[in-house]
């Protein structure tokens, strides 16, 4: 990884984490010493089956250090709605309206399907639902403010990951309330 992908792997981290500096203090040393981090880390990356340095190291170490911190809410791919729900009102990052969580809660769609729709739902709260793509499973799920959305897609790329905001009406170019 480069300078400026470093650079741009901190700046993730400062956009999802502005409070915590330990969240990019984290994710740049598993990319300044992956080796040291893989052993420092060791019990938490054996759960994702890491036990040696690999290009992705550093994205796993944001995603981790942001779950720690109540940042990140790791769903998986057949997540019922209501446990998604849950996990996302959990977030420090949440928006703090029962009304959104309760009737997100209630709905029956496929994750996948759901997730678009709580982006959607979200946007309204001037809230963008994102996904950091760790080529899992799972959707590890952060809540951003919509104006920093497309930074962080942005800043996601020039560090050499993927992240994406959830929401049909956000690639339409359209916002439902």
């Amino acid at each position: 990884m480069t300078a400026p992908a470093r650079d741009a792997l901190v700046a993730v981290a400062t956009l999802l984490a502005p409070d915590v500096p330990r969240v990019a203090a984290r994710a740049a040393a598993a990319h300044d010493d992956p080796a040291a981090y893989v052993l420092e880390h060791a019990d938490r990356l054996d759960d994702r089956g890491i036990d040696e340095p690999f290009p992705g190291l550093p994205w796993i170490a944001l995603v981790d250090a942001l779950a720690d911190h109540g940042l990140l809410a790791e769903v998986d791919w057949k997540e019922a709605p209501g446990e998604i729900a849950a996990r996302l009102r959990e977030l420090r990052s949440a928006p703090r309206t029962d009304e959104l969580w309760t009737s997100l809660g209630e709905s029956d769609l496929p994750t996948y399907e759901f997730l678009e729709a709580a982006g959607d739902r979200l946007a309204g709260t001037g809230t963008a639902l994102a996904v950091l793509d760790i080529e899992s499973d799972c959707y590890p799920l952060v809540l951003v403010p919509s104006a920093r959305a497309d930074d962080l897609v942005a800043l996601a790329e020039a560090a050499g990951f993927a992240a994406a905001a959830l929401g049909r009406a956000r690639r339409s170019g359209t916002v439902e309330t």
